[in-house]
């Protein structure tokens, strides 16, 4: 046992290393949260490193290079971006197996974080390997979940449906930890005034047409000639245009001539706010379709891409809907307007109708109503429920590599005996 004893007391003494890679800024921000609630539980004896953002660099962890590098919008963009993510990939794994990570935990961005996965998999089979955001392999590319097996130990789901998703196909063991916006229902809901405020005249609308550059450009003048269209049959209207700093002065540009100039808004706070005032919302799909049915906005939803985009899409997207609002609830409550429907015609149809006491309307708050259920709001701390499965799996990874060097010490002791 006089190999042994050594390691044991290294692996009792020494701070768990936790690496964390995220790609993009929604990533960012989940990392962020995993590390405070991993400080939390474990309090100054857990080293981190990884790749990240602003949000991670606030926590302590310094990126070796910008998550900007890895920015992808479609499939069009990643023939451009090409060697520079495959740099990152290698520069990546090489700092995860330098770090003698306990364990590495990979956040959504799979162009990037899964490849990182499978070459730390090749390199070091003793890591365990989290994926904290499950890719959509309910709504394309199926097979992506039983192939997922190979590299990654638990994936940390934040929507409800998604670990029945993994294991009807044969994917990595996956646990509902919940969606980050369930931490957030405090500031996303009005009080008394603000719900007053959505009642009243001129009514506040919120413009979302996306955050990324790709998307304002395919977007933009679209949302523009509906709000035309919405104000010539309802009347005045105030529009909140909420979006990211980089892209104030694009907008801003954009919006110069426009008849009716949006407020843009950029502080977080502020965004919260408007959020708890509007009446209803034009937005593009994603992430802020859920947003906004937590905060109990209605919403007509949209999007377009490129022409290739959408002629792949059609071929493998197999989800009943692309609106993640109506995923989550089981049932297509927000109208959605994809590609060639995409118009101001169409949209300023199903919008107007969200400005009064309509059916339509009525439906959508009814339907967002369940949410707190379905979601188990009540019960979430999001990142404390993702950093127990975290905390544990690095246990269970230094564990397995003690056995291993205590065996590997022993026979090299007889040996030399």
């Amino acid at each position: 046992m006089s190999a042994i004893a050594p390691i044991r007391s290294r692996l009792i003494s020494d701070a768990m290393t936790v690496f964390i890679a995220a790609g993009e800024e929604s990533g960012d921000r989940l990392g962020a949260a995993l590390i405070r609630a991993i400080r939390e539980l474990c309090g100054p004896r857990i080293h981190f490193a990884g790749v990240g953002g602003h949000a991670m660099a606030a926590e302590g962890i310094h990126s070796p290079f910008p998550i900007e590098d890895l920015a992808i919008v479609g499939f069009t963009a990643i023939p451009r971006k090409l060697r520079t993510i495959l740099r990152r990939i290698r520069e990546t794994a090489d700092a995860v197996i330098a770090a003698q990570t306990d364990v590495l935990v990979i956040i959504d961005s799979p162009d990037f974080t899964h490849r990182v996965a499978r070459r730390v998999r090749k390199i070091s089979r003793s890591i365990p390997i989290v994926d904290y955001v499950s890719p959509s392999v309910w709504a394309w590319r199926p097979g992506r979940a039983r192939a997922m097996r190979a590299y990654v130990d638990h994936v940390l789901a934040l929507l409800p449906f998604e670990p029945a998703a993994h294991e009807k196909l044969g994917g990595p063991s996956c646990t509902f930890v919940g969606h980050p916006l369930a931490s957030e229902i405090a500031t996303l809901r009005p009080n008394e005034k603000e719900a007053s405020r959505r009642l009243a005249d001129p009514p506040i609308v919120l413009m979302l047409p996306g955050s990324r550059r790709g998307e304002i450009r395919r977007l933009l003048d679209i949302f523009a000639e509906t709000m035309g269209r919405v104000i010539a049959r309802h009347g005045p209207i105030d529009i909140v245009l909420p979006t990211v700093p980089h892209l104030v002065e694009e907008i801003d540009t954009e919006i110069a001539t426009w008849p009716v100039r949006p407020r843009i808004v950029v502080d977080s706070l502020e965004k919260r706010a408007v959020f708890r005032n509007a009446r209803a919302a034009l937005a593009k799909s994603g992430t802020v379709t859920l947003e906004l049915a937590l905060s109990g906005v209605p919403m007509v939803a949209a999007y377009k891409v490129s022409t290739i985009e959408a002629a792949v899409g059609r071929r493998v997207i197999q989800a009943p809907s692309v609106i993640l609002a109506n995923l989550v609830i089981g049932e297509n409550i927000v109208p959605e307007f994809l590609q060639e429907r995409c118009t101001a015609v169409e949209l300023a149809e199903a919008f107007v109708p969200l400005l009064e006491d309509s059916p339509e309307r009525r439906a959508q708050l009814a339907a967002f109503a369940r949410l707190d259920d379905i979601m188990q709001i009540k019960d979430a701390r999001p990142a404390d429920s993702a950093a127990v499965i975290v905390l544990d799996l690095a246990r269970k990874g230094r564990e397995h590599r003690f056995a291993a060097n205590g065996r590997q010490e022993l026979a090299s002791e007889r040996a030399a005996d």
